[in-house]
C-alpha cells in the first residue's frame, strides 16, 4: 500500500458506511456526492485506499479469514486452540461437532454477505470513476486495474469456500441473479487479474510505492489458477512473477537468504515480499502478539492457539530426513531433538527451552509459560495445551505486550509461495514439466540448506504438498489446500491430535504425548462446499441453497 495509505479520509469513511439499499440508489441524497471523489487524484487515491484494506483483512492480522480473527489452521493437524467456548473456541466446536455449522450459523466459515458488500464497494468505485473521472486514460487504467485486482481477490476468497458464486461486474440492477457455473466464475477472476497485469506498472514511483504491481498480479494469478486447476495458466503466471525485472534489469523478487526475515517488510529490503500491508505506530495496529505470545510475556494472556505435536513432526533434521519420534509416545526423560531440527522449525515454533526475549521458554507443568490440559477449563489464561507456542509472526522486540500493540507487516504474497505454485502446477502437467517442479522445490529447500533428490509422479506431488505445509505453515493456506486436494475428509476425520506434556521434578523433565482433542475430529463431505446464508437466498429468487445444506 502507499506509504501513508492507511490514512482514510473522513470523506471516504462517510462513503463506506452506507446500506445495501443506498448502494442500489443511483443518486443517493443522504451522503456526500460521488463526484467529489473524482475532483483530484489525491481524493480518488484515498478512495482507492479504502478498498486496499480488504486484502489484509483475510490475513492473520485481520478478522475475515475466520470467526473472531481465528486462524483456519486451527481446524487442521497444524494448530490447536485452547478454548472450547463459542467465539475463541469455534475451531474446536467445529471440528469436534460439525453440526454446530448450519446454513444460518456458519461460525465464521462463510463470508458471503461481507464479501459481496465489499464487491459492491469495488463496483461502485469503478462505476463512479467511469461516470465522473476526467483524469488521463493512463491514470484511469491504473485505478481500474487496482480495483479489479481487489475484486478478483474477493471472488477468489468466495470461491475458496463456495464453488459457485454470483458474478457482478457492475452495480446490481436488482436482487435477482443466478449463480454462475464454476468455470465462468474462474473466467471472471482470470479476466480481472489479466486486466491488472496489462495495466499495472512493474514498479510505482516512490510516492505510491507499495501499491499492487504487475508482479503481484502475476503472482495472484498463479495462486488463483492453481485453485481453478488451470495448471498451465498457473505455471505461466508463476514464471512471469519469478522472472519479472525492475527498471535496472535486476530481478524484482528474490528469496530472502533468511527464512525468518522473509516476513519482514520490503521497505526494509525484503525482496521476497510481493504484496504486503504495512501497519504503523500509532495506527493501524494489530494484536497478534497479545493473542499468541507465550503466557510468560504477559501473565494470564496470550497462547490463544498452539502448534500440535503432529506439526512438530513435519519438520526435518538440519541434515534432511525426519527424526524417529516413537520413543516420546510413552514417558521418557530423553530431551526431544528440537535443537537438531531445520531453520523453519526454529523460526516458527517456541518449545520448552527455546531462547526467547533473553530467557528460556518453560512449557512444563507449572513453568513460567505453563501447560494445561485441553478441556480442563474454557480459558487457558495463556498456557499452552500442546507444550508449544507459535513463534512465526511474533515480534521479539516488543518488551511489554501489555502496553504495546503489534506492527509487523502482513505479507499477502511472497515469492516462496509462487515457487510452490509453480512446482504444483508443473507436477500436475505431467512428466514433461517435472524438471521445473523439482527445480522449484530445490530452491525452497536450498534456502534452509536441506538436501533434495529429484522425484517423479506421485512422490513428487507428495513432496510438493509437504513443502507447502512446512514452508507456508500458519500462513492461512493449509486448510484450503486440504479441501482443494480433497484430502480433508481423510486427514481431518476420525482422528485426534496431540501435544507434548512435560512435567518437572527437581531438575528432571519427563516428556509424554498428550491427547489434546479428547474426542475424534470430524470433517463431513458437505464441508467441501460451504452454504449460502439463508437471508441472501430469501432476497434472490434465482438462487437456491448449496447441495447438502
Amino acid at each position: 500500500m502507499k506509504k501513508n495509505g492507511y490514512i482514510i479520509a473522513l470523506l471516504v469513511l462517510g462513503h463506506l458506511f452506507i446500506g445495501c439499499n443506498d448502494f442500489l440508489d443511483p443518486d443517493p441524497k443522504d451522503r456526500v456526492s460521488d463526484r467529489l471523489f473524482w475532483q483530484n487524484e489525491e481524493s480518488a487515491s484515498l478512495y482507492l485506499n479504502s478498498l486496499y484494506l480488504y486484502v489484509p483483512s483475510y490475513g492473520n492480522f485481520g478478522s475475515s479469514q475466520f470467526n473472531d480473527g481465528l486462524l483456519t489452521e486451527g481446524m487442521t493437524d497444524m494448530l490447536k486452540y485452547g478454548s472450547y467456548s463459542a467465539g475463541g473456541g469455534n475451531a474446536n466446536r467445529i471440528v469436534l461437532n460439525p453440526y454446530n455449522v448450519t446454513a444460518d450459523q456458519s461460525q465464521g466459515l462463510v463470508i458471503w454477505t461481507s464479501a459481496y458488500t465489499r464487491i459492491r464497494r469495488v463496483n461502485e468505485f469503478l462505476a463512479t470513476m467511469k461516470k465522473y473521472s476526467e483524469f488521463s486514460d493512463e491514470t484511469n487504467l491504473k485505478l481500474e486495474a487496482q480495483a479489479r485486482f481487489i475484486r478478483a481477490f474477493l471472488y477468489y476468497q468466495l470461491l475458496l469456500r463456495t464453488n459457485t458464486v454470483i458474478l457482478y461486474d457492475d452495480l446490481p440492477k436488482g436482487n435477482n441473479k443466478p449463480l454462475s457455473p464454476e468455470s465462468e466464475c474462474w473466467d471472471f477472476v482470470e479476466q480481472d487479474i489479466n486486466f491488472a497485469i496489462e495495466n499495472l506498472p512493474v514498479q510505482w514511483e516512490s510516492a505510491y510505492r507499495g501499491r499492487i504491481t504487475k508482479g503481484a498480479a502475476y503472482a495472484m494469478k498463479s495462486r488463483a489458477m492453481l485453485v481453478a486447476k488451470r495448471w498451465n495458466k498457473s505455471r505461466e503466471a508463476a514464471l512471469e512473477a519469478i522472472n519479472i525485472k525492475d527498471e535496472s534489469g535486476a530481478l524484482m523478487y528474490e528469496l530472502n537468504k533468511s527464512y525468518k526475515q522473509a516476513f519482514s517488510s520490503y521497505f526494509s529490503g525484503n525482496k521476497e515480499s510481493i504484496l504486503e500491508f504495512r501497519y504503523k505506530d500509532p495506527a493501524p495496529y494489530h494484536t497478534f502478539d497479545r493473542d499468541f505470545a507465550p503466557a510468560g510475556d504477559w501473565v494470564n494472556n496470550g497462547g490463544k492457539a498452539a502448534p500440535t505435536q503432529e506439526m512438530i513432526e513435519e519438520y526435518e533434521l538440519t541434515t534432511g530426513g525426519k527424526p524417529d519420534w516413537s520413543k516420546w509416545r510413552n514417558k521418557t526423560t530423553e530431551t526431544p531433538p528440537y535443537e537438531l531440527l531445520e531453520p523453519r522449525f526454529h523460526a516458527s515454533i517456541l518449545y520448552n527451552g527455546a531462547p526467547w526475549k533473553g530467557r528460556r521458554i518453560e512449557t512444563f507443568v507449572g513453568g513460567r509459560d505453563g501447560y494445561v490440559e485441553y478441556g480442563f477449563q474454557a480459558n487457558t489464561f495463556g498456557r499452552t495445551v500442546t507444550g508449544y507456542y507459535l513463534r512465526k509472526y511474533l515480534d521479539e522486540s516488543i518488551a511489554d505486550i501489555s502496553t504495546q500493540y503489534s506492527f509487523q507487516p502482513w505479507i499477502e504474497i511472497r515469492l516462496a509461495e509462487v515457487y510452490l505454485n509453480l512446482a504444483e502446477a508443473c507436477a500436475m502437467l505431467g512428466a514433461s514439466f517435472e524438471a521445473e517442479a523439482n527445480d522449484a522445490i530445490r530452491k525452497i529447500r536450498g534456502r534452509v540448506n536441506l538436501p533434495y533428490t529429484n522425484l517423479t509422479g506421485q512422490l513428487l506431488l507428495d513432496a510438493i504438498k509437504q513443502e507447502r505445509k512446512v514452508e507456508l505453515a500458519f500462513e492461512g493456506f493449509y486448510y484450503w489446500d486440504l479441501r482443494r486436494w480433497r484430502e480433508a475428509h481423510i486427514k481431518l476425520d476420525g482422528v485426534r491430535f496431540h501435544g507434548m506434556k512435560i512435567t518437572k521434578e527437581e531438575d528432571i523433565l519427563t516428556y509424554e504425548y498428550a491427547d489434546c482433542d479428547k474426542d475424534d475430529r470430524k470433517f463431513p463431505e458437505r464441508f467441501y462446499n460451504f452454504p449460502i446464508p439463508p437471508a441472501e437466498i430469501a432476497n434472490n429468487l434465482e438462487v437456491s441453497q448449496i447441495s447438502g445444506w
